[in-house]
């Protein structure tokens, strides 16, 4: 009899890392200063006033309609121009937001699960 067939038996086999460093860790001390730190990891200056919470909920419902495409890898502001390019119409309150308060990342950048304010 004949054993059944997985379709994971199609793949080449991998071997497996030995005993060595993990996976994504970083090879050296001196490899640790290369690392590049996010715009959305650094503090707001503290003269900066926080944003407007009406702002950012017009930003977030903006963020959740799919009607003006994916908003993933690229800023507001982009998204915006992007859908405005494809004559999708997208609310021009929401581009004088984002050029009034270009340096803030909180209004710049989407909000993403996990680090986010709402």
């Amino acid at each position: 009899m004949e054993k059944p067939r997985r379709i994971t038996d199609s793949f080449p086999r991998r071997r497996r890392r030995g005993p060595g460093r993990p996976p994504g860790r970083l090879k050296d001390k001196k490899d640790k200063d290369k690392v590049q730190v996010k715009v959305r990891d650094c503090p707001r200056d503290p003269s900066e006033p926080a944003p407007d919470p009406a702002l950012l909920e017009m930003l977030r419902r903006f963020d959740l309609s799919w009607e003006y495409g994916p908003c993933t890898g690229i800023t507001r502001l982009q998204r915006w121009e992007r859908a405005q390019e494809l004559g999708l119409s997208p609310p021009g309150p929401i581009r004088d937001a984002l050029l009034e308060h270009r340096d803030n990342p909180d209004v710049t950048y989407r909000w993403e699960w996990g680090g986010g304010q709402w």
